[in-house]
């Protein structure tokens, strides 16, 4: 079934500002949380639908690439449409934190103990040539970053011994307090002050890490990267960020993608490439079998007699493949004519002789096209 539009889930406009869509995200959680529509099967579902919309609209880059190449954008960017209802209350529960009746209702009910603790996210740049992009590519890169301790476990204390019940939350990591409101009174939760929410409270810290239960280590991380991405686009891959302190899921590893420049082919704004090729006057008016570079090595192209100057050729298939696609673009080809800025005596001579001659003064017919028509034509 295909998905429906983000912002027809959330309701909203193209235009909406960003605090719009965290009104609307709120609405619609309120709306179809599981808990609130115990009877109706479909209701997680659509919260899910809705946590999905927000996790998109309300990142800047991924909803331009939204905007911009629709729900094919933003499926390598760690889209929402995976993420359980515990990923959904630890990412987006800040949502609600704002001192409403609906807080503990929506985020700390649901957060308690390390298990729901996430760390933070890794972002790294990552440069790919044009060959690269175009069928896909695997790399393994180093990065730097917090991993759970091996000598405590992750869980801050020395060899991993256990900890002690915090003795203000009773080892909830949250606490309870009743909310007077016009529908009567509501119990809100927060998160524990004494133990931040753990629940658990050191005894004897470990060595290795200080008690943060994570230290810094180097890992080697392959990363598979689809044909087809694009400058400014991110990918995500889950779980492969920041280990948090003393326990809990690991961030995720956010890869922002730079496209090298190449240093004879340009990339449009799809997934064709382009090919400056000069040719000589001779060769232009003669016809001529010419060699050319494409991503996946040389071809022999026909240039027809008679051929001007600003003429588009096409090799199909012989640019991009598509993200998530099995299409892929085309190279185009802009035949340049190259005028000699400079001329000996004899080769002066033999053009006097033909400037005057009939065929040599220009009479474009009505077929050809210029510039701006072989443009649209090709676009």
């Amino acid at each position: 079934m295909a998905k429906r539009d983000y912002y027809d889930i959330l309701e909203l406009g193209k235009n909406a500002n960003a605090d719009e869509v965290k009104k609307a995200y709120r609405k619609m959680a309120i709306k179809y949380h599981p808990d609130k529509n115990p009877n109706d099967p479909t209701a997680e579902e659509k919260f899910k639908e809705a946590a999905e919309a927000y996790e998109v609209l309300s990142d800047p880059q991924k909803r331009q690439r939204y905007d911009q190449y629709g729900h094919q954008g933003v499926n390598n960017g760690g889209g929402g449409g995976g993420m359980n209802m515990d990923d959904i209350f630890s990412n987006f529960g800040d949502v609600f934190g704002d001192g409403s009746p609906f807080e503990g209702f929506f985020g700390g009910g649901r957060q308690r103990g390390n298990a729901m603790r996430k760390g933070s996210n890794l972002r790294i740049k990552l440069k790919l040539s044009l060959e690269e992009i175009a069928n896909g590519t695997e790399k393994k890169i180093k990065v730097k970053k917090h991993v759970a301790c091996k000598s405590c476990s992750g869980n801050g204390s020395k060899n991993g011994t256990s900890l002690k019940t915090c003795p203000t939350c009773s080892g909830s990591g949250q606490v309870k307090k009743v909310v007077n409101t016009m529908l009567g009174q509501m119990v809100s939760s927060s998160t524990c002050p004494t133990c931040y929410g753990e629940g658990k409270s050191i005894l004897d810290r470990c060595e290795a890490c200080y008690g943060e239960g994570r230290v810094i280590e180097e890992e080697v991380i392959a990363i598979k990267v689809p044909a087809g991405v694009a400058e400014g686009m991110q990918l995500s891959m889950s779980g492969k960020g920041n280990a948090p302190e003393r326990g809990g899921v690991p961030g995720d590893l956010l890869i922002v993608i730079e496209e090298e420049e190449h240093p004879i082919f340009k990339r449009d704004n799809q997934n064709n490439i382009i090919y400056d090729l000069y040719i000589s006057f001779v060769d232009a008016v003669l016809g001529s079998s010419v060699e050319i570079p494409t991503l996946e090595g040389k071809v022999k192209i026909k240039i027809d007699a008679g051929t001007q100057g600003g003429k588009i050729l096409r090799l199909k298939g012989k640019g991009i493949k598509e993200i998530n696609g099995y299409n892929r673009g085309d190279q185009l080809i802009y035949v340049n004519v190259w005028t000699p800025k400079e001329l000996n005596k004899e080769e002066r001579e033999l053009l006097g002789k033909l400037k005057d001659s009939p065929n040599f003064k220009p009479n474009p017919g009505k077929n050809e096209k210029g510039f701006f028509e072989k443009m649209k034509e090709f676009f």
